[in-house]
Parts: structure tokens; sequence; C-alpha cells
């Protein structure tokens, strides 16, 4: 059965969305790399290349193969879930936000194949390839991912981004459906 099909039979017949069910369904859809990697491309000049492989009203199954640029730091909007290393090293970044503020890093972690890492509702962070081995991971959200913030620490400004934009600043202006300007703690 290919990852698409045991996609919609295992997560499909969910009944219970909480943190421990969507991380049992990661771990029983058993994807491997060669799976993902066959449905993936290269990220081009953006952080990583996603592509969707299941959702429904309550949840989306994600792949992504990163590019050698770390994503912007976003968090999830409303969903909550799990991100599976299926090959590589991430550099894993979490941070603090204050309403009205930029997010400050609370710490990087390197998480390497096989981990699995959790993802809050509200949670802000940031991922990126770490070393040379390419990185490719497996997301899985609920409900489907919408009203994802990035942020843009340059600027001092966040963005509320369309569902069809990653954890990158956006290109197109109908990507922007709120821009935020933010305070530095300095």
């Amino acid at each position: 059965m290919n990852i698409k099909d045991r996609a919609r039979k295992i997560l499909g017949s969910m009944h219970d969305y909480s943190v421990e069910e969507l991380k049992e369904a990661l771990i029983k859809l058993d994807v491997q790399k060669s799976e993902a990697e066959a449905w993936l491309e290269a990220p081009g000049l953006r952080p990583y290349y996603r592509k969707l492989l299941y959702a429904d009203e309550r949840v989306e199954l994600l792949a992504m193969n990163w590019a050698d640029i770390e994503c912007a730091p976003h968090d999830h909007g409303a969903s909550t879930g799990w991100i599976q290393v299926l090959s590589g090293a991430t550099r894993h970044t979490v941070f603090q936000v204050e309403k009205g503020h930029l997010p400050e890093a609370l710490f990087t972690e390197i998480k390497k194949e096989g981990v699995l890492l959790y993802a809050p509702q509200h949670g802000v962070h940031k991922m990126g390839r770490e070393g040379i081995n390419p990185l490719i991971t497996l997301h899985l959200y609920s409900p489907p991912i919408r009203g994802m913030k990035v942020y843009d620490l340059k600027k001092c400004a966040a963005c509320i981004v369309s569902s069809d934009c990653g954890a990158w600043w956006p290109e197109e202006t109908r990507q922007k459906i709120k821009e935020i300007n933010l305070k530095n703690f300095t």
C-alpha cells in the first residue's frame, strides 16, 4: 500500500485528533525516506519544497525536502502536530513570543533522522538543514494549517500568510493576509 493510500486509511478513519493520537498515527504511517522522496522536487530558492500527501477537514500530511536555507520563524496558527525527520538532520530553534514583540530565541537543537518534534498550537520555531546530508521531513497537523504567522526579524514585522505560502516572507501580495509591525525587545 503506498503512502497516500495508507494516509487515507489511517488518517481518514481517525476519531480523536489529540496530540497523542496524532503522534500514534504518524508512527503507524511508517513512512520511509524513499516513499517521501518519490513525491518531492528540488526546493529551488525557497527553504523547502512541500508536497501535500493527504488532507481532509481535520488533518493534513505533508512531506518536505529542504534546501540549505533556514525557514523564517513561524507558528502553525491554531494547528498542532508532529514533525518527523525522515533523513538527515535539522537545526531546530524554538522561540518565545510576547504579544506585539519580535520572537526571542530560547534554544537551538540538532535533531537527527527518526526523531519526532512536537509543534504546539501557536508555538514559534524555525528549521533548517544541518550538515550536507539531504533533509526530508514529514509533517502531520490538525486542523490543517490556516492563519500561519511568519516573522521577519530584520523588518520587525510578522505576516499572516495564505495557505499556499510556506514559512517564508510572502513573495506575492495575495499571500499576505495581514502584515503586523512589531517591537524589538531591546
